[in-house]
């Protein structure tokens, strides 16, 4: 059995990808990540700030499996925690598996309720040409597999570390499958 654990946290105040690693990272319910640009209880990802500044945010924070970065660094790309935006790389969790609802209990106090998949944005590119499309897939069916990880909200906040344990839990009844927020 493999074990689940956070391998890294990261954060930053301002948007853009590239969020610097930190030793510990604290999340707050119902806003996300303290000191990161998407913190608040309202939409903080500037497209949808103009569109509707009072929606929910439901992006509150980014996970993303660190078996992305390890395919990744295979095709070339040179990766690592924190670099697509995401708030904590994860191992040992399939992520774009869960469903829509899932809860996330990281270490002793944290509760992330998984909502939807994020959407590959063309700052990816910026970073490293291609890397948007490689973080883009086709199933058998030829339908789009959103692979740079999944967004959540804070159901219960406290300090996130890297070596973190991580424990899923799905609801009950039918499985919503995972959509873009």
């Amino acid at each position: 059995m493999t074990s689940s654990s956070v391998v890294a946290v990261s954060r930053k105040a301002t948007h853009g990808p590239d969020k610097p690693n930190c030793a510990v990272i604290r999340m707050v319910a119902g806003c996300g990540v303290e000191g990161d640009a998407h913190f608040g209880a309202t939409v903080k990802h500037r497209s949808r700030v103009a569109r509707d500044p009072t929606q929910p945010n439901l992006r509150q924070v980014h996970l993303i499996h660190a078996e992305l970065h390890d395919e990744l660094l295979e095709r070339g790309f040179q990766v690592r925690p924190g670099l697509m935006g995401e708030n904590i790389t994860t191992r040992g969790v399939d992520l774009l598996g869960l469903c829509r609802g899932a809860m996330l209990r990281i270490g002793p106090e944290v509760i992330v309720q998984v909502t939807g998949l994020r959407n590959p944005c063309y700052q990816l590119d910026e970073l490293q040409p291609g890397l948007m499309a490689a973080c883009l897939g086709r199933d058998s069916e030829g339908k789009p597999v959103r692979k740079a990880g999944v967004m959540g909200v804070i159901i219960n906040g406290g300090q996130v570390a890297a070596g973190d344990a991580i424990l899923v839990e799905l609801p009950g009844g039918p499985h919503e499958a995972l959509r873009p927020v």
